[in-house]
């Protein structure tokens, strides 16, 4: 990967999930203890909750409501936010992403963290590991009602925290959202070669990959 061009970025935009935080927690969570709690819940087998939910998940990826904790627990009828506190305990940062955190904020780069997460998944991952403090903001998209897939996401984002797309660095594992990102011109883009500590790296097609936050400090 050639290095960033630091004097040319004012403003570091970064995700959570799978970027700053291993998404181990969230795969774990939404493939294994989700539907195991679901079939325990209806009394259905594990293999049966799978078929029901699957689909389920596929039609609503990319959209606000995959990300709604309030959307799943009435859909299911399980309260999303107590499940996911029973595996808080694999909530885990991603190896020196604090420390390129600490370096951001020496460099006095403008740093602010943009997910797609819920609120109530924001707080759960924010009383587990501090990352408050390394930002100027902590934006869900929830709070502008698109996801940051959709260009009226970034609209909503340069009206709300002013910035100049062309002077700005954004870090985040999915490739929609970067293509996403590219499209309303944001000029330096990265993703994330492997989000899951616990799975292989992945194939991140035209974008650069940060493989180790080490590499990128200046």
């Amino acid at each position: 990967m050639p290095p960033l061009p630091w004097s040319a970025i004012d403003t570091v935009l970064l995700d959570m999930d799978g970027t700053l935080l291993d998404l181990h927690f969230d795969n774990h969570f939404w493939l294994e203890h989700l539907p195991q709690r679901y079939a325990e819940h209806h009394g259905i087998s594990r293999a049966l909750a799978d078929a029901e939910l699957l689909p389920l998940f596929r039609e609503h990826a990319g959209q606000l409501t995959w990300y709604c904790t309030d959307f799943w627990s009435r859909e299911l009828k399980l309260s999303i936010r107590e499940l996911k506190r029973e595996v808080a305990e694999l909530i885990a940062l991603r190896p020196d992403a604090d420390t390129f955190l600490q370096a951001l904020g020496a460099a006095g780069k403008r740093v602010v963290l943009i997910t797609n997460a819920h609120r109530d998944s924001l707080s759960l991952k924010l009383e587990r590991i501090e990352l408050a403090p390394y930002f100027e903001r902590l934006i869900s998209s929830h709070d502008y009602g698109f996801p940051k897939e959709n260009q009226q996401f970034w609209h909503a984002l340069q009206q709300d925290c002013p910035f100049d797309p062309a002077r700005s660095l954004f870090i985040d594992d999915s490739l929609p959202v970067l293509r996403s990102a590219r499209t309303f011109g944001v000029a330096h883009l990265l993703a994330v070669r492997q989000p899951d500590s616990r799975q292989g790296p992945k194939d991140t097609e035209e974008f650069a990959a940060v493989e180790d936050y080490r590499a990128l400090l200046p």
